[in-house]
């Protein structure tokens, strides 16, 4: 590992968009100095989304996604949902106890936590445990006070204006 200083935990969260693409950029910064990035997507099963077309021609960095193929409902979880988060939990434990990545990002692990896919004190014990020169991204909305409490920097996206309540779709290349 080729890191100068202690690994940050960072979480990305609120109500705007921005949060996985933020967390996007660091993995990008960091594969432009060398560093291995691995992310994790919880609640992101069978879809297309155009940043894993990007990520795969790229050196140094791995996607695990989990979920169903379908979006995950919070007023119907499903058995299958927390199965594919427990999942999810289980490969980013994997992921940091492996010591091979200088970035690990756990995406939406936020909302899988909030809607209770898999239990806040599991991931804030993997928080605490993780190796200290990793970086540790954790986006979704719902960032959990605890969780907050817990990491060195936190940033929430608020939504000012977005078109989808208007009418707007979700478009190919920019929202997915």
């Amino acid at each position: 590992m080729n890191h100068e200083s202690r690994g940050l935990v960072t979480v990305f969260t609120g109500n705007g968009k921005g949060k996985t693409s933020a967390a996007l950029g660091i993995a990008l910064r960091a594969l432009g100095h060398g560093l291995k990035v691995h992310i994790i997507a919880f609640m992101k099963g069978d879809f297309s989304y155009g940043e894993d077309r990007a990520l795969e021609k790229l050196p140094n960095i791995s996607l695990e996604r989990f979920g169903p193929p379908r979006f995950c409902d919070p007023e119907n979880i499903r058995e299958e949902d927390r199965s594919e988060a427990r999942r999810a939990l289980q490969a980013a434990r994997e992921a940091l106890s492996r010591g091979e990545y200088d970035v690990v990002v756990l995406d939406e692990v936020n909302v899988a936590t909030a809607w209770g896919l898999i239990p806040l004190e599991e991931v804030l014990e993997l928080v605490k445990k993780k190796p200290r020169q990793v970086d540790l991204v954790l986006t979704g909305r719902y960032a959990d006070a605890r969780l907050i409490d817990l990491a060195d920097m936190v940033t929430e996206m608020v939504e000012v204006k977005h078109p989808f309540p208007k009418g707007g779709k979700a478009r190919r290349g920019v929202d997915y």
